[in-house]
């Protein structure tokens, strides 16, 4: 608390932990802080998805590493491809132990499965949990996206150009994703080097921060004698 008054001295303060340390240095520094607030993150296997490559990549989004912020937390399905995708996607995701909590529709399709709450589409498992909700269609998607995502990292699965041009145009997060696993949000695999974090703020640096990102502006001009007139 002592540092977070540090104004003048400090310039930037980068919380780095859980949930609940990054909302108490941002409500108690006198200093600009950027926030790596939880990522909820989503991938949406749209109608137009070739299937095969949905499969992997909404199993590597939760699988491959599921204790990070860049996780798949929530997968939705267009209700167009729900009884063709679903089946071999449950199956693999519970052979590797992942708990599955479904929407209406996808419990109907699986009784085995926990029923999905309210309260889970807002949660950061950081665990081998996933929700899955069968959708409309890219409306749908996006309006689910836009009440529960933390604006991490979202992904949508597809070859129609048009549907990936308007998610990546609509869906307003620090990473969004066509036909890519949102594992892939990361400074490292952008290039950008050493990684600081990933910031979920506007201003100043959004997304994976390198050290461009935490730099600022100095300008310096030569003159002999100009004047402003």
């Amino acid at each position: 608390m002592e540092m977070l008054k540090l104004e003048g001295i400090v310039d930037l303060i980068i919380p780095r932990g859980g949930e609940a340390l990054i909302r108490a240095v941002a409500e108690n520094s006198r200093i600009p802080v950027l926030k790596h607030y939880k990522g909820v993150c989503h991938v949406f296997v749209d109608r137009g998805a070739d299937l095969k490559m949905a499969e992997d990549i909404c199993f590597n989004a939760k699988v491959q590493r599921p204790g990070t912020c860049n996780s798949m937390e929530t997968m939705l399905v267009d209700k167009k491809i729900a009884k063709a995708f679903l089946p071999s996607m449950i199956k693999r995701f519970k052979e590797a132990g992942v708990k599955i909590k479904g929407c209406p529709l996808t419990t109907k399709m699986d009784a085995s499965l926990e029923k999905a709450q309210e309260e889970d589409f807002y949660r950061e498992y950081l665990d081998l949990i996933v929700n899955v909700r069968v959708v409309d269609d890219i409306e749908e998607a996006m309006t689910h996206i836009a009440k529960y995502s933390s604006a991490h990292s979202d992904a949508i699965v597809t070859n129609n150009y048009d549907m990936a041009m308007r998610f990546l145009k609509e869906v307003d997060s620090s990473a969004v994703f066509v036909n890519a696993s949102t594992r892939l949000n990361d400074g490292f695999q952008f290039g950008l080097g050493a990684e600081i974090g990933i910031s979920t703020d506007k201003i100043h640096a959004r997304g994976p921060m390198g050290l461009e990102e935490l730099t600022c502006t100095k300008f310096i001009v030569f003159g002999n004698g100009q004047l402003r007139e």
